[in-house]
């Protein structure tokens, strides 16, 4: 058993947009910074001609992944976290750690974790128990590699894993719910019962609000809406009060770096103006719907008639993001389901016993539930298809910072409580049993 009573726990909740990150016992996290790190690839050898060389090599597709494992001797990867992202860098490219809501390059999650700690936090991980949150659908390997990597490189005295769908429902004061948590890289529905993921319940869809950003910006640019970054151009005075964009070139900006910051801009478009369309979203009926007006970063304004209720809607139905220019599709959309079929999929996944109890507790989570007007869509769309007699209930916090952080607001509330102290995985059972045993400790 491990007393942690003395110290306050860490809570980390590294998404695939941001990384949240405070002490258990708080009401909000105290760093909140994206989940995205710059990258650039550098020689290890003192030679100046080299990095040209290996950052062409790193970027061209055709050479596939070879030249990068030969290069990785000789090539180091500097990464820039957080605020250090805003400066423009020459040949910075920008990575996510994740896909579809699970790690996929353990490195980036390393260097977010130790900016969160000592850049942010300004603890020594060493002396606090760390509280992690991790995707309910996290494989047996994803888990022993954080335990792994928490115990053996940040020596951590005691460390949890727990579900997000678990603290979603434990911010709620719930045991037993029904999670939709749409973040930004994926939706994911799942199935709370007594504390724990009903892991055959889990519903995903690879729509998450990145996807609808995209579809913002290509449905933007499909009618001659141009975004310029922040950093593309600077504001001169030309008369008092009268200001002239310059246009600024930086000719050796990456590709993903550009689309960084149009993604930001197209983001806050998004969250502005859209909201969810009473019913399905229809070319026809919502042709001639009044436009809204938003001042882009470099002074123009543009005008948002119907994507304003289509772009939400495709979280209702996903074929809608195939009539926009741009978008590659995915493969087959069918397979695709919109957020009703995934809710009452996962319901039918589950005991018939809890059905009623999990529809009648649907918990709104993530940035992406934060939508004007989702919650009532949701519940109407959900009613509609469920049996007569079943009592259907969506819940969200009416504040939306609440519901962007209600993962990690449970984990907050979960590591402070006297009962579950003798949880931790602590490092003396870590060296005793291996790795292994977090699956046994944090189900």
């Amino acid at each position: 058993m491990y007393g942690g009573d003395e110290v306050s726990a860490i809570v980390i909740d590294v998404g695939s947009y941001s990384c949240k990150a405070g002490y258990a016992g708080d009401d909000t996290p105290k760093s909140v910074f994206p989940s995205v790190v710059g990258s650039i690839e550098q020689a290890e050898d003192t030679d100046e001609a080299k990095p040209e060389k290996e950052a062409d090599s790193a970027s061209d597709p055709k050479n596939g992944s070879k030249p990068m494992d030969v290069d990785k001797a000789k090539t180091k990867r500097k990464f820039y976290v957080g605020q250090e992202l805003e400066f423009r860098r020459d040949h910075m490219e920008v990575i996510s750690p994740m896909k579809d809501g699970t790690v996929t390059d353990w490195d980036v999650v390393d260097n977010i974790w130790n900016h969160a700690f000592r850049r942010r936090l300004l603890i020594n991980p060493e002396e606090h128990p760390m509280l992690i949150a991790e995707p309910s659908i996290n494989s047996a390997q994803q888990r022993e590699k954080a335990a792994e990597l928490m115990f053996e490189k940040y020596k951590v005295p005691a460390l949890f894993l727990a579900k997000n769908a678990v603290l979603t429902s434990f911010a709620s004061g719930r045991a037993t719910s029904l999670v939709v948590d749409s973040g930004g890289g994926s939706t994911v529905v799942s199935a709370v019962h007594d504390g724990y993921v009903l892991q055959k319940s889990v519903a995903t869809s690879p729509i998450g609000g990145e996807f609808l950003t995209d579809c913002m910006m290509k449905s933007l640019e499909s009618k001659g809406v141009v975004i310029r970054p922040r950093y593309s151009f600077k504001k001169k005075e030309a008369s008092p009060g009268d200001y002239k964009v310059v246009d600024l070139d930086f000719p050796n900006t990456t590709e993903s770096y550009r689309l960084y910051h149009m993604r930001a801009i197209a983001s806050d478009i998004k969250e502005t103006v859209c909201r969810v369309p009473d019913t399905p979203f229809d070319e026809v009926a919502y042709a001639n719907v009044p436009t809204t007006s938003y001042e882009l970063p470099d002074g123009q304004t543009i005008e948002v008639g119907a994507e304003r209720f289509k772009i939400p809607d495709i979280l209702f139905n996903p074929y809608l993001s195939q009539t926009i220019p741009g978008i590659d599709g995915f493969g087959d959309s069918t397979s695709i389901r919109g957020l009703p079929r995934m809710v009452l999929d996962s319901v039918n996944r589950c005991d018939v016993d809890i059905r009623k109890e999990l529809l009648s507790s649907i918990l709104l989570s993530g940035g992406s539930s934060s939508i004007l007007q989702l919650k009532d869509r949701l519940e109407k769309e959900v009613l509609e298809e469920c049996p007569q007699n079943a009592r259907v209930k969506v819940l969200a916090s009416g504040n939306s910072i609440e519901r962007r952080f209600s993962v990690w607001i449970g984990g907050s509330i979960l590591a402070s409580l006297g009962s579950f102290q003798q949880m931790w995985f602590s490092k003396a059972e870590y060296e005793e049993h291996g790795v292994s045993y977090i699956q046994r400790k944090c189900p």
